[in-house]
């Protein structure tokens, strides 16, 4: 065991004005099987980068043990896999390989093809198996699920299970409480660990939240209160001290001293009164620091002239003379929160371009609502660029709604000004679905939406479809979200 101490930390990037840490200070052991949360754009990935010492930065960090970065950047995919793993770990036992590729469910024989010829899950995890290759190192996992289905998932949730001295990036609340026993959260003002998993951490911040919003609805009571009495007691200072001067004691004779006496308690009344409001204040400002803001998201859908929007008889779907999948049957119909689920490769996503009216080889019957209108959500961000006031005009859409929904999905109003391709991956994956929801169709369709979106914003995407139940077919790997979200499952 040794300890990784951040002391003092503060950075920014060359030319911001905005401090992604300040005065950030906290310790963690190197035993740990560490879950890192946080919103999207609050430093996550920078964080690991400052301990990789990619970025110049003030304070402090010190650590014994070296640093390992998941994903690797693969310079050749055109290699072998055995020849990728040899060129990140020269020295590896190759009997340790087998064994880590064992644990993660993958067969030997990917080792001798050309890396790109695996599947996006089995790169993942042929990687992963390199990682803890590594000896001595403290490893940064930065977000393993976004190639995964939910299988691969379990499997490697199950794996990182099995061992210790790591942080893990991720977004998905199952894997997390599968897999970690401490908790590492970058809130608004502040950086905290908690012991436990996910669950817990989340349970503890509610907990918290409820506390402050209770503590301060009395304190705001209190000061009203105080206030009103100090203002009263002022009043009543102020007309005694008045009529000081022509105030008789018994008839006959001014009595200044039991006059100003009398004022003068009062006024010392009031003034105890102003501290004890004062007090309050101050402590109520201590207050709601790192209460997330999750206001309700809103979504208003058409409504179509039949009940039935889609279906597919026993469709297969063709790319040149490969069949991608074979017999697929499935209605769509309105009201239907349809997860649509299955391995990679599985034919998902061009189930999903077929319904959308890509031009796709299939073979079976296909119908669609003639003038049924859907607004897609795609798995690829890296179209998106320029400003988010041409991005609305371009695309059709409200730009006060639309930013008004990316406000409320934690954007900061600086990162209006920014261009798009500056996002980080959860926000290029929030500005897709706050323009989905701009969209007046009858039928949204989303591809894996919530690749690399944070926690919070993971549940208001899922109050709004519960509130609203609006007619979706989604791909998603998140299984809470999943479970918590479907109608209707239909596996391929």
């Amino acid at each position: 065991m040794s300890l990784i101490n951040v002391t003092n930390l503060t950075f920014a990037y060359d030319g911001s004005y905005d401090n992604i840490f300040e005065n950030v200070s906290f310790q963690i052991d190197t035993d740990w099987k560490l879950g890192f949360t946080g919103r999207n754009g609050r430093g996550k990935t920078t964080f690991l980068n400052l301990l990789l010492g990619k970025y110049e930065y003030s304070g402090n960090i010190s650590a014994n043990v070296s640093f390992e970065y998941f994903p690797f950047h693969v310079e050749n995919k055109d290699n072998n896999t055995l020849d990728v793993i040899n060129d990140i770990v020269p020295d590896y036992l190759h009997w340790k390989l087998l064994r880590e590729l064992s644990l993660l469910k993958v067969s030997e024989d990917v080792l001798y093809r050309p890396f790109d010829s695996l599947s996006n899950g089995e790169q993942t995890k042929v990687l992963l198996a390199t990682l803890f290759l590594k000896e001595n190192s403290f490893l940064l996992i930065d977000e393993p699920t976004n190639h995964l289905d939910m299988n691969g998932r379990k499997i490697v949730s199950d794996y990182l299970k099995t061992k210790s001295g790591f942080i893990l990036v991720s977004h998905d609340r199952s894997f997390l409480d599968n897999c970690v026993d401490h908790i590492l959260s970058i809130n608004m003002t502040n950086v905290e660990i908690q012991k436990g998993n996910f669950s817990d951490w989340w349970e503890n911040k509610k907990r918290q939240d409820n506390y402050e919003l209770a503590e301060n609805e009395k304190l705001r009571k209190d000061i009203k209160r105080l206030s009103d009495s100090a203002k009263q007691t002022s009043n009543w200072s102020h007309e005694v001290e008045k009529t000081k001067n022509g105030t008789r004691n018994s008839g006959s004779k001014v009595d200044k001293g039991y006059v100003g006496h009398k004022a003068a308690k009062m006024m010392k009344r009031s003034k105890v009164i102003e501290q004890r409001q004062q007090s309050a204040i101050d402590e109520r400002s201590k207050l709601l620091k790192n209460i997330e803001s999750s206001d309700s998201l809103k979504i208003s859908q058409l409504a179509f002239h039949k009940s039935q929007l889609a279906e597919l008889e026993n469709v297969s779907i063709y790319y040149g003379d490969k069949m991608v999948c074979t017999d697929v049957s499935f209605i769509i119909e309105q009201g239907e929160r349809i997860a649509l689920s299955g391995k990679n490769g599985s034919g998902k996503s061009s189930v999903i371009k077929l319904i959308c009216g890509e031009n796709i080889n299939y073979t079976g019957t296909f119908r669609k609502g003639s003038q049924l209108k859907i607004s897609y959500v795609s798995q690829d961000t890296s179209h998106l660029k320029g400003n988010l006031t041409d991005y609305a005009r371009d695309n059709g859409i409200d730009e006060s709604l639309f930013k008004s929904i990316l406000r409320k999905l934690d954007f900061s109003r600086v990162q209006f000004e920014k261009d798009i391709s500056s996002f980080s991956g959860g926000q290029k994956k929030k500005v897709l679905i706050a323009k989905s929801l701009c969209e007046k169709v009858h039928l949204h369709i989303w591809d894996e939406p919530l690749n690399f979106i944070d926690i919070i914003s993971r549940m208001q995407i899922e109050d709004l479809l519960l509130e609203y139940s609006p007619t979706i077919l989604f791909v998603e790997h998140d299984s809470e979200f999943c479970k918590n979200i479907a109608t209707k499952f239909i596996e391929l």
